[in-house]
């Protein structure tokens, strides 16, 4: 008897598990959506009855679900229907390592704003692995963008995608790669690991942040080969109501590859070298960090473009810049009308040979309103120009240079202008800069510079100076 019951109970556990199990298994793959090319919208979404349709996974898509988008071209956009929640957030994704593309050729012209992708007030959505390209317009009054994220959406994550071929073909038109407007309050942002490039952006940019912006995370991107800004990040351009409100704030920009980004020939721009590979417009508590940017018109700008308002905090650090056209990093207004850069540090940069077009914007410029920054620890090579530091502006005050170290080279004549005062004399220069005692004029003794290694050889003088 005691036999049979242990037996009885054995199989009613068996049973249990089994049933559990399987409920479990159905729940998990209820919140698998599948759509593919050969799919019909009157399937039920499953891997063997997938969708035909982007628009319809994304209706059915609810918190929790993770849509994998089979191999193949769709000739459509995705418009993010729901939200997600913290413990459930929403996926769009392809089915293992199959490529997906989601493609705007064919797609008609149309006044405002057109993306491939579009999520306006959603929370907790991750767009991953995804190729978006091939949307184009004519028309100067249509914004064109591969990503759009709206509203007041939050906690969104934009990773592993590759944005290519945006563009507006206008004389005064628009186009992003990736575009985050805050125009309700938005928060925690994260944009990594993507491959955005050969855009043509008009007078916009290629990953950009605009309005009430609060926590982001910018890494890991490649950016490339775009005819305007590569990374920007906005404040004060109205894009949220509240002035006091309107501008990014608190985050990261860091370990990005930024290169071949200008404004050279874009009809917005004609002649002029105006594109930074990574901007700061008008942000607050914002770092820039350990990026390596070359051949863009100006490395790395922070400042504000609207008057009485600044870029705030600032921090650029260990950051490699090189080879860019007018300058390697700028702060302060480019005139009297603009915002400027006040409390920021610039440390531990490598700036190399930047204004390669011979423009006199130096390896550092310092524009109008520039205010209590700190400048210190970085190595500077002169370019072309000979011009280490080009500040034009007598509004310059309360900036501290400390332990910089200014490349001397054989037969290579320096230039620094100071308050618009040009100085060959390096200690006439750190006089009247007032730099700290360990400023340095001398070779930092790079490996191997000419290849663009710049670790420091055991021995260099610098290493104790700058780290």
């Amino acid at each position: 008897m005691k036999k049979t019951i242990l037996i009885l109970l054995a199989i009613a556990v068996i049973t249990i598990f089994f049933v559990l199990n399987h409920t479990n298994a159905k729940q998990e793959n209820a919140n698998f959506i599948y759509v593919a090319l050969n799919g019909n919208d009157q399937n039920n979404g499953t891997k063997s009855k997938p969708f035909r349709t982007l628009k319809k996974a994304a209706s059915e898509a609810k918190a929790g679900s993770t849509v994998f988008i089979r191999k193949g071209t769709y000739n459509e956009n995705l418009v993010v229907k729901h939200s997600g929640t913290k413990s459930k957030p929403i996926t769009f994704k392809p089915y293992k390592n199959e490529k997906v593309i989601l493609s705007g050729e064919g797609m008609k012209d149309v006044e405002g704003d057109t993306s491939l992708v579009m999520i306006n007030n959603k929370n907790y959505i991750t767009i991953s692995g995804l190729t978006i390209q091939d949307l184009t317009t004519d028309l100067a009054n249509e914004t064109v963008m591969g990503i759009h994220v709206t509203g007041s959406s939050s906690h969104i994550t934009l990773e592993n995608n590759h944005v290519q071929r945006i563009e507006t073909h206008a004389d005064d038109g628009n186009g992003h790669g990736i575009a985050i407007y805050g125009t309700r309050p938005m928060k925690d942002i994260h944009i990594a690991n993507n491959t955005v490039e050969n855009l043509k952006l008009g007078s916009s940019e290629s990953i950009v942040l605009n309005g009430n912006i609060n926590d982001f995370k910018v890494e890991n991107n490649l950016v490339r080969r775009n005819n305007n800004i590569g990374i920007d990040l906005i404040g004060y351009e109205g894009t949220y109501h509240n002035k006091k409100a309107d501008y990014v704030r608190n985050g990261v920009v860091k370990n990005n590859t930024v290169y071949e980004n200008s404004s050279y020939g874009n009809p917005a721009y004609g002649d002029d070298y105006n594109a930074g590979g990574i901007y700061i417009d008008g942000g607050k508590n914002i770092t820039i960090e350990k990026n390596t940017i070359y051949q863009c018109d100006i490395g790395i700008e922070a400042t504000s473009e609207h008057a009485d308002k600044y870029a705030n905090h600032i921090n650029i650090l260990n950051n490699i810049i090189y080879n860019n056209f007018y300058t390697g990093i700028s702060i302060g207004g480019y005139d009297e009308n603009r915002g400027g850069t006040i409390n920021s540090t610039i440390s531990q940069n490598i700036i190399f040979r930047n204004d390669t077009k011979g423009l006199d914007g130096g390896q550092l410029l310092l524009q109008h309103d520039t205010k209590n920054n700190v400048i210190e620890k970085n190595i500077l090579t002169a370019g072309p120009s000979r011009i280490f530091i080009a500040n034009d502006f007598i509004t310059n005050q309360g900036n501290k240079l400390q332990k910089n170290i200014f490349h001397k080279e054989k037969g290579k004549a320096g230039i620094w202008v100071w308050k618009a005062e040009e100085y060959t004399n390096f200690p006439e220069f750190k006089m009247v800069s007032k730099s700290d005692a360990e400023s340095s004029y001398l070779d930092p003794k790079y490996k191997n510079a000419n290849t663009f290694d710049f670790e420091l050889e055991k021995n260099s003088p610098a290493k104790k100076i700058v780290e």
